[in-house]
């Protein structure tokens, strides 16, 4: 296979409806209709409680990290390949065609990435959102200052991977771009507080 082909076949991967596909054929209720209508682990946590969470999160993470440690040794031997295999899953789950480009903020596909590339560099980044959810009890909040702190981490462990440096820094941008909607819902003191399962 070709370089496109993988990365092809990495988007198709990272655009599988993880979420969208438990919550439908476990339970019957369509993700993008309830909750924070977002195609995500804590939107299937809000719904539908932790059992469906967690292999949705684990799932959504390893669509991250398979195209880093198995597509990319296969599409070439070029430093930035695994950065590129890797992008074009979290995009894949952003923006997936199962779904009407409808998915989820990329935050655990991107974790996945992230750990297959720079592992203590996300063990540090994960400090951080452990950190402010328990200050804020706000997942988004947690999730954005992660992604932010996770450029700073990288530069702490391994200064020298500017491949890494700069992909961490694009990912940051990114899922900060994928919450925008919760940024305003935080202007407006409306947003979703960890905990509560079930509310609009």
């Amino acid at each position: 296979m070709t370089l496109a082909l993988w990365l092809v076949a990495s988007y198709v991967l990272g655009s599988l409806p993880t979420s969208y596909l438990a919550a439908k054929y476990g339970a019957g209720i369509d993700l993008r209709e309830v909750g924070s209508k977002s195609l995500g682990a804590t939107n299937v946590y809000r719904i539908l409680g932790w059992r469906y969470a967690i292999p949705v999160g684990v799932i959504d993470m390893a669509k991250g990290a398979i195209p880093v440690l198995l597509f990319a040794p296969r599409a070439g031997t070029a430093a930035w390949i695994p950065l590129a295999t890797g992008t074009a899953a979290v995009l894949g789950h952003v923006f997936s065609a199962f779904v009407r480009f409808r998915g989820g903020k990329g935050v655990a596909t991107a974790a996945g990435v992230v750990v297959a590339l720079q592992p203590a560099a996300l063990g540090l980044a994960a400090i951080v959102w452990v950190g402010v959810l328990l200050a804020t009890r706000i997942v988004s909040v947690a999730s954005i200052a992660s992604a932010v702190a996770f450029p700073l981490t990288v530069w702490i462990v391994d200064r020298d991977n500017v491949w890494v440096l700069g992909a961490g820094s694009a990912l940051a941008l990114f899922i900060v771009f994928t919450h925008r909607s919760n940024l305003r819902r935080l202007l407006d003191g409306t947003e979703h507080r960890f905990g509560r399962r079930g509310s609009a």
